[in-house]
């Protein structure tokens, strides 16, 4: 990879072929032994505070109708935070407490194939998928710094609201450095337009050995990367002009895990009529055309999934998030993004519909109404 570009007075990345049989230690020491491993970041060789701590306060109530958290027959918090029912989180009132943001450098690592190995240590950066590991390095970094994550190369909507913000912090330690996709799992179609607009410029790897190599902590929502995530959506709307209109209602149909929403159409086409939503479906525009149907938007809505994102990055202070929640798969993600820049979350629970779910219009017009302003 003949990248011009230079980190730390030298090429970002040296074409220095090795050769190493740290991924297969891996596999016989995981086959012999029954021990958890340790993890990469305690090998650190330094570790150190980005932003600190913060609490103080409590959290906002979510806006929703009496009688929808009795309708969640399942939920999937355990794929972000501590798998307990959402209910208490929707109540609001729960004290307000941010981890701080950490740095962790590493020295002599490898990345092989979607995972990164020192010693007896590994964590995997994207899914795992290579029965045989390669043996051969093709590149050789001075200091990088790793910005991605094992979610955030699975949902799109990780990836853009959580690796898309720690690459700043990246940009600091060392060359931004991300998987390299393959053909069984390419990159996300709209990644390049959006790294275009936000100054993106990843070295993507491989296979690759780090002399030092910079991880973080960058999972706590403190004033850190609530200001990182904004200048983001900052960004992306520089590229358009905007003006505040009621809502977009961002179809989801039947694209990713499937959370089929029967009357989807019906009720977007409701919205549009009765008060005033733009309808867009983000799998048919381009990365311009979806940003500046969300620009302005004072009402972000849609089924629970990765496809809010798009309206949520440029979501203002004061408008509201609006999920449809599946009734088996309710997700409070967004509820935290949400507390964090200080945003209204709304949701309706649907109620099953063959293997999907459907949405009563006059609970999301009633739920509508109860938002500020209204």
């Amino acid at each position: 990879m003949g990248t011009e570009a230079l980190q730390y007075g030298m090429p970002a990345a040296i074409e220095r072929p090795r050769w190493t049989l740290a991924a297969y230690r891996h596999l016989a020491r995981k086959h012999l032994a029954h021990r958890a491993e340790p993890q990469l970041r305690s090998l650190a060789h330094k570790t150190w505070e980005i932003a600190p701590a913060e609490s103080g306060g409590t959290t906002p109530p979510a806006i929703f109708l009496p009688g929808q958290m009795e309708r969640v027959t399942g939920w999937q918090e355990g794929l972000f935070f501590p798998y307990v029912h959402p209910g208490p989180t929707m109540q609001g009132g729960k004290p307000v407490a941010h981890g701080p943001t950490r740095g962790f450098l590493l020295k002599d690592v490898w990345l092989i194939d979607g995972a990164l190995y020192k010693g007896n240590a590994t964590q995997w950066l994207s899914l795992r998928h290579v029965s045989f590991p390669s043996l051969r390095i093709e590149h050789e970094i001075a200091r990088a710094a790793i910005y991605c994550s094992h979610n955030g190369n699975r949902w799109f909507g990780t990836w853009l609201m959580e690796d898309c913000p720690t690459y700043a912090l990246a940009c600091n330690e060392g060359t931004p450095v991300t998987t390299a996709p393959s053909a069984r799992h390419p990159m996300f179609g709209q990644a390049p337009a959006y790294e275009a607009w936000l100054g993106m410029q990843p070295l993507r790897l491989r296979t690759a050995f780090f002399r030092e190599l910079v991880l973080f902590d960058d999972m706590s929502n403190n004033r850190n990367r609530y200001q990182r995530y904004r200048d983001m959506g900052h960004r992306l709307l520089s590229h358009v002009p905007h003006a505040a209109h009621p809502g977009v209602f961002i179809l989801r149909g039947g694209a990713g895990e499937l959370r089929m929403l029967r009357n989807e159409l019906e009720l977007a086409e409701h919205l549009r009529v009765t008060r005033g939503f733009k309808v867009i479906d983000p799998l048919k525009l381009q990365v311009s055309e979806i940003i500046a149907a969300c620009a302005g938007a004072q009402v972000v809505m849609g089924v629970e999934g990765s496809q809010l994102v798009h309206g949520v990055n440029v979501l203002q202070a004061g408008g509201t998030i609006f999920a449809l929640q599946p009734p088996d798969r309710f997700v409070s993600y967004y509820k935290f993004l949400a507390d964090r820049d200080g945003q209204h979350f709304a949701f309706v629970v649907g109620l099953p519909e063959g293997d999907g779910f459907r949405i009563d219009i006059a609970e999301v017009e009633r739920t509508l109404d109860l938002l500020p302003g209204q």
